[in-house]
């Protein structure tokens, strides 16, 4: 039986029986262009699949948290990277079906509380751990279009040279990533 508890939903495993599932490759989301006005921009989530003769396109997003945790600078959104996009329609007891848009997405964890690096003056996040990476919400928590940058170890204390760490780029020119990646 399906019921809810703190903003989740759990279903039983009959009800997954006559479920339909539908896999999406790009959402569009709603960002603010640098005059205010609101610009849909495509984003794109290939999972282990090549985009256009390249490689897999995996694009980052801002989720909405919970206000809770705000996470400073971050204003309760935290970049995650979408990893799959689907929708699943539920039958119900009474025989009507239920839409659910929903995405797999790699999470991450603010450093320094969601605060800018003093030095960097962004935020940082780090990919979480494997056992809680991945996680599955509804695709109307997505706020925005993020934009990330890997931070490159500069010293061999990771192992394999690099860093788990990101660099949230804030100062990003919508305008231009717009242009960049709706193509």
């Amino acid at each position: 039986m399906k019921h809810k508890s703190c903003n989740k939903t759990y279903i039983s495993d009959e009800q997954l029986h006559p479920m339909e599932l539908f896999i999406y490759h790009g959402i569009k989301v709603e960002v603010e262009g640098l005059n205010g006005e609101h610009i849909s921009q495509m984003r794109r989530c290939t999972g282990s699949q090549n985009w256009r003769r390249g490689d897999r396109r995996n694009n980052w997003m801002c989720v909405k948290q919970c206000l809770a945790r705000c996470y400073a600078a971050l204003n309760a959104r935290l970049p995650w990277q979408l990893q799959q996009l689907f929708k699943i329609n539920l039958q119900h007891e009474d025989g009507a079906f239920v839409e659910y848009w929903l995405a797999l997405v790699l999470t991450t964890i603010p450093q320094n509380s969601g605060n800018l690096n003093p030095v960097l003056k962004f935020v940082q996040v780090r990919k979480a751990p494997a056992a809680v990476a991945l996680q599955v919400f509804s695709v109307g928590n997505i706020v925005c279009s993020a934009h990330v940058i890997p931070e490159i170890a500069t010293s061999g204390q990771t192992g394999d040279g690099r860093n788990k760490r990101l660099i949230v780029n804030s100062h990003i020119d919508l305008a231009t990533s717009n242009d960049m990646y709706n193509y």
